[in-house]
């Protein structure tokens, strides 16, 4: 997907969400377990109810991978029903992958070629071979983690180099040498509140994917104030406070409300 098929999204539904498939066999609702294939229900069901309140979705590849080959066939559904069914969300494989470039390349070929999602997430770690195999894609963008919302985040990002800047200033800066704002995005924590100034002050023209708001603790009102860019340059990410909204029959139900209250949070900081 083009960034201008996202952002003419995004205004049209008055929308930044993504909502995150973190599917847990463990904590979906009991009577789906009787289905043939439980994950795949429960994510049909959510996707239905959200679909309208949102622009894109985000499996996190570890609930699928755990489950070996019945999770990775229900994550393979899960993304044939959103491009079958719902062509204009911007599926996202939250993968955190990132080796060295033959590796890499393969990793690059199962996600856009095979699975053929419109993004995945890359860890910077191995530097700019491990990234490159991923880009050149045409429609496809790399997300490339900057700043993160877990509490680890402050072991290495945010160490001071030599220059004066911080690690996760470096990779940001360092990074827009390898693509340009087409086809990267940045990963950033919604818990980091206004470093998102700092953040936009390297990477000013750049969609953010913004995790942590709701069960995390995120601002959604500090993202936008301290985020939002002209064409809105946000994704934020929803998973457990929606798709756990309720552990009943109703879930898919309860799963919409929430959605649509993030919604209409977005539309009015949207303006």
């Amino acid at each position: 997907m083009k960034r201008k098929e996202l952002v003419d999204n995004i205004r049209r539904k008055g929308s930044f969400l993504c909502v995150g498939l973190d599917t847990d066999v463990k904590k979906i609702p009991q009577h789906l377990l009787n289905d043939e294939d439980p994950i795949f229900a429960f994510n049909k069901a959510i996707i239905d109810a959200t679909a309208p309140y949102c622009v894109a979705y985000k499996p996190n590849l570890a609930f699928y991978e755990s489950l070996g080959v019945e999770g990775w066939t229900a994550l393979e559904k899960t993304v044939k029903y959103l491009k079958e069914n719902y062509p204009d969300q911007f599926i996202i494989a939250d993968a955190k992958r990132g080796d060295i470039g033959n590796t890499s390349k393969l990793y690059a070929r199962s996600f856009f070629e095979h699975l053929d999602v419109d993004a995945v997430t890359v860890a910077p770690y191995m530097g700019e071979d491990s990234v490159t195999p991923f880009l050149g894609y045409d429609g496809k963008w790399v997300i490339l983690l900057a700043l993160t919302s877990n509490k680890g985040s402050h072991d290495f990002q945010f160490m001071k180099e030599a220059d004066g800047m911080r690690l996760f200033e470096n990779v940001i800066t360092k990074s827009q040498t390898w693509a340009g704002p087409e086809e990267m995005m940045y990963v950033v924590g919604a818990t980091q509140g206004e470093m998102f100034k700092d953040i936009r002050a390297v990477a000013p023209d750049s969609f953010l994917l913004v995790p942590g708001v709701g069960a995390q603790g995120g601002s959604l009102e500090e993202v936008a104030k301290y985020g939002m860019i002209d064409d809105c340059g946000l994704l934020v990410n929803s998973s457990r406070g929606i798709i756990y909204a309720s552990s009943g029959e109703d879930f898919a139900e309860a799963a919409a409300r929430e959605a649509s209250k993030l919604r209409d949070q977005m539309a009015a900081l949207l303006g």
